[in-house]
């Protein structure tokens, strides 16, 4: 490979005619060597044209461009002519394909690190994560988030992205109206439903504040 990191997309060879896509592609399966190292070479411009949809200025151009040509690398080891697509068009689809790889990647990489991010103090002075608080699954969990410093935005989602149901549920559970918390059994014969179906209910309820948590740290 003759690409270095941080060369200008002009500075690229043209990209091969499809007479000369054929000429080569019959030649690196045919053993030369040679051959992948030209076809790979003739579509750096087509890496550089599909990563430039995905720049922004938290991620490196020459990062991408790099992560294309994995796939475009892909792309010449698996092509198959007798499916009757271009190597290019084949090609573009694999660099795509790992390009979003990448990018999933990232995602799942910055959610598992926000979920681990400090989001207040206990009141033994103990940092705690959303993590620390969607992990426990007992009485605790909601408590620490009212002493924790963001209570007001506990509160708020809440209040914002609980059903009715769930809200009073939530409420009664982890004695957010003042009153004392209660177990789900007193919760169900309050409300006049189960047990298991209380379960159920907070369950959900407890998904949906992970879920404002992760996002309002991922935006």
């Amino acid at each position: 490979m003759k690409y270095v990191a941080g060369e200008s997309v002009k500075s690229f060879l043209e990209p091969l005619t499809p007479t000369e896509e054929n000429h080569w592609i019959e030649r690196f399966q045919n053993g030369d060597k040679e051959a992948k190292d030209i076809l790979i070479e003739r579509n750096l411009r087509l890496v550089a044209h599909i990563a430039k949809k995905y720049y922004s200025e938290n991620r490196e151009n020459e990062e991408l461009i790099s992560i294309g040509i994995i796939g475009l690398i892909k792309a010449v080891n698996t092509y198959n002519p007798q499916k009757g697509k271009r190597l290019v068009t084949y090609a573009s689809k694999c660099i795509e394909n790992e390009l979003l790889m990448m990018l999933r990647g990232e995602k799942k990489k910055n959610r598992e690190v926000s979920l681990n991010e400090p989001i207040g103090m206990d009141k033994e002075g103990n940092t705690i994560s959303l993590m620390d608080i969607m992990e426990n699954d007992g009485i605790d969990a909601l408590k620490q988030m009212e002493n924790a410093e963001d209570v007001v935005r506990v509160r708020q989602y809440v209040e914002k992205v609980l059903s009715k149901r769930e809200r009073e549920i939530i409420v009664m559970r982890y004695g957010l109206g003042g009153e004392e918390a209660m177990t789900q059994k007193a919760v169900g014969k309050a409300m006049n439903i189960s047990r298991s179906y209380v379960s159920r209910i907070e369950k959900k309820a407890l998904e949906k504040l992970k879920k404002a948590f992760d996002n309002s740290y991922l935006m």
